[in-house]
């Protein structure tokens, strides 16, 4: 019914990770994720990381579980579990625990909210996603040579065969027509036309890259319209269902699509590609479809003159070594 709900949880960071993108998918850009630190608790699974990096705290010697104690002007070292049997002081760990206690029963804890915005999520994507991958490497058990040698058959790891996905170029139809000065200004006097320019334009455009172009305008208003998907020559033209946007017809496609094809959208909607980078597309703006469209005209017509150049037929060609003389005395005497 419109309203907003407010959702407030904790959890560990390994679990958190790239949890922003999944808040955006399901509430369809209106849900926000703020995090602030809670602090260190205990762990939620200690026993699997203990066992992972096999960790003996026995035998570390840079952080030792012992403690030494000085007696008669010596120190001799005491095991952890006897530590009590030596100490004559009060822990200080205790009356810590004790403050932090009193500190919450008299509402003098606070937490600082940090409030991050969509320009820093895709820093933290960019720069730090799984940054921490190559130290979980470094908890792997070493084989020596002679296993190494030994080792099974069944056990040697194949690497997986990079293969090349489909290109998909998805188009909201009414938002390029208003970000195009040109399409504006004709649909200012005839909407069908201005349409009709922008398939002929992306017609075209497939016809260069070969790749699949969907173009989607919105028939939501319509009552009782039905999803109808045109074929024009070489791209499809899909116009949605009563009660469905463009916007929806498209981020649902590259949810759907994403892990088949290399989807790329070209959308000025803020929203709409904030949701469809969350899905793993590539975007682009009315600016730089229309830039990349001009480009790929230009790249075609210096190509046809190169091919035209070579396959002139000059006058001179045809002549024999003789007559070329003839001719170039001729044009001296004149």
């Amino acid at each position: 019914d419109g309203e907003m709900a407010v959702l407030v949880g904790s959890g560990p960071v390994s679990t958190m990770r790239n949890y922003q993108k999944e808040v955006i998918a399901y509430t369809k850009g209106n849900g926000r994720l703020f995090c602030s630190l809670k602090g260190y608790e205990q762990c939620h699974n200690p026993e699997e990381i203990i066992k992972g990096i096999g960790y003996d705290p026995e035998r570390d010697l840079s952080n030792t579980t012992s403690s030494v104690f000085c007696s008669q002007g010596s120190g001799f070292v005491v095991p952890w579990y006897e530590v009590k049997n030596y100490m004559h002081l009060e822990s200080y760990l205790q009356q810590r625990e004790n403050l932090l206690e009193q500190s919450l029963q008299n509402g003098k804890a606070y937490v600082e909210e940090s409030f991050i915005s969509t320009e820093e999520i895709d820093q933290i994507i960019n720069k730090t996603f799984y940054a921490n991958q190559g130290s979980k490497s470094a908890w792997k058990n070493k084989r020596t040579a002679a296993e190494s040698y030994y080792k099974p058959v069944n056990e040697v790891s194949v690497t997986n065969q990079y293969t090349v996905k489909e290109k998909y170029l998805l188009v909201d139809g009414y938002n390029i027509i208003h970000a195009w000065p040109e399409l504006k200004e004709l649909m200012d006097e005839n909407m069908d036309a201005a349409r009709m320019q922008l398939i002929d334009i992306l017609s075209n455009y497939q016809g260069i890259k070969k790749f699949k172009i969907i173009l989607v305008f919105d028939a939501y208003r319509v009552q009782g319209y039905r999803e109808n998907i045109e074929i024009y020559n070489n791209i499809h033209v899909v116009y949605t269902k009563e009660a469905q946007t463009a916007d929806q017809y498209i981020e649902k496609f590259a949810h759907d699509n994403h892990k088949k094809y290399n989807i790329v959208v070209a959308t000025s909607d803020g929203l709409q590609q904030i949701i469809v980078w969350g899905e793993g597309c590539t975007l682009l703006s009315a600016r730089e479809l229309k830039a990349e469209i001009q480009e790929a005209n230009e790249a075609l017509r210096e190509e046809y003159g190169k091919i035209q150049g070579s396959n002139r037929n000059y006058l001179e060609d045809s002549l024999s070594l003789e007559a070329k003389q003839q001719m170039k005395d001729l044009i001296k005497k004149e």
